[in-house]
């Protein structure tokens, strides 16, 4: 049987992702520094309200309160052991939202990174890097995922081992990487490298993409960067709702509703099919989006000059592929606050 995701995605031209976990959850009261998968067990009942915000604004997939939910992540909790559990409780509570909507809605089971570096330069080695994100990967198979959805990754070495991993689950999965250095990851990949990676992998995910990174411009940058590449399969655009400032003792996201409204529509346009958003993605902003895209015709794939006149200008000269003429630097417009 065809897994729930290419369903949708074969009677879609777009799909509409869910938004921000952390900052929704920091505002049911979580505290920096706690983990968030504690919640599945402690607080089971603002996990719900979490997903089910997000199916109320109209998402088609949302992801799981298991981001950090892998057994290097969670050992700076002194639960390592309870990585499995924690990760099938958060699909669990996923299947009850989703089971309930009245519409085909996808439970994405979120993957985070193990926060390590891999060898040689650090202690992480390709079989337990697989080992871990197996362990994580086999808990939302439990639970009842429909999907695996790894993201934020930002070294190749380990956007490989969690394909592996979920191979070994027999977990169809969609991946993405966070383009937040100059329009490259951290670790130095480029759109275009992404591409070519994600092609060669001997089990490729179901739709590729990216997400968090700095503001919606740059992250845009970057789906013009995969859809210039020719890639057939699905573009995922999961951007943070504007730019981080840190306001009265707590970080503040400046993308108002509309903001994210326009990014929705630039991000169909640029080539994405899955489309949501990362930190500071409300249901409010979600609202919007889900009502652009609706309501507003397909248009011819934006230019740089138009994504940075609707969503201010980009937080570095160029995309990180050598190509730095074409991009202008981020405006006073860039600057907009939702307070």
């Amino acid at each position: 049987m065809t897994d729930a995701l290419s369903r949708l995605l074969e009677t879609r031209d777009w799909l509409m992702a869910d938004g921000a976990t952390g900052t929704n959850l920091f505002n049911m009261g979580l505290t920096s520094g706690d983990a968030p998968e504690m919640w599945n067990e402690e607080h089971p009942d603002r996990i719900l309200s979490l997903y089910k915000s997000a199916v109320d604004a109209g998402s088609d997939i949302f992801l799981t309160n298991s981001f950090g939910g892998n057994a290097s992540r969670l050992k700076l909790h002194g639960a390592e052991k309870r990585a499995r559990a924690l990760s099938r409780i958060s699909a669990e509570l996923g299947r009850q939202i989703a089971d309930k909507a009245g519409r085909p809605v996808v439970v994405a089971g979120s993957v985070g990174p193990t926060g390590e570096i891999f060898a040689p330069m650090g202690p992480l080695t390709h079989a337990v890097a697989v080992e871990i994100f197996h362990e994580q990967a086999e808990g939302l198979k439990e639970g009842g995922a429909d999907v695996l959805w790894l993201e934020t990754i930002s070294a190749p070495e380990e956007y490989r081992a969690a394909a592996e991993a979920f191979a070994l689950a027999g977990m169809p999965w969609c991946g993405t990487m966070s383009f937040d250095t100059a329009g490259r990851t951290m670790m130095g990949v480029t759109s275009a490298a992404m591409v070519d990676m994600v092609e060669a992998l001997p089990n490729p995910p179901i739709a590729f993409g990216a997400n968090c990174g700095t503001g919606a411009s740059d992250l845009l940058r970057t789906v013009l960067g995969f859809a210039a590449q020719g890639t057939e399969r699905p573009i995922i655009a999961k951007g943070n709702a504007g730019i981080p400032k840190y306001h009265d003792g707590h970080i503040h996201y400046d993308g108002t509703p509309e903001l994210m409204a326009e990014y929705a529509v630039l991000a169909r346009d640029a080539g994405a099919t899955i489309i949501g958003g990362c930190c500071g993605t409300m249901p409010e902003h979600l609202e919007h989006m889900k009502r652009a895209l609706e309501t507003r015709p397909r248009g011819p794939r934006p230019t740089l000059d138009q994504i940075t006149s609707l969503l201010g200008g980009f937080t570095s000269a160029g995309d990180g592929t050598g190509d730095d003429a074409a991009a202008p630097r981020r405006s006073r417009r860039g600057s907009r606050r939702a307070e």
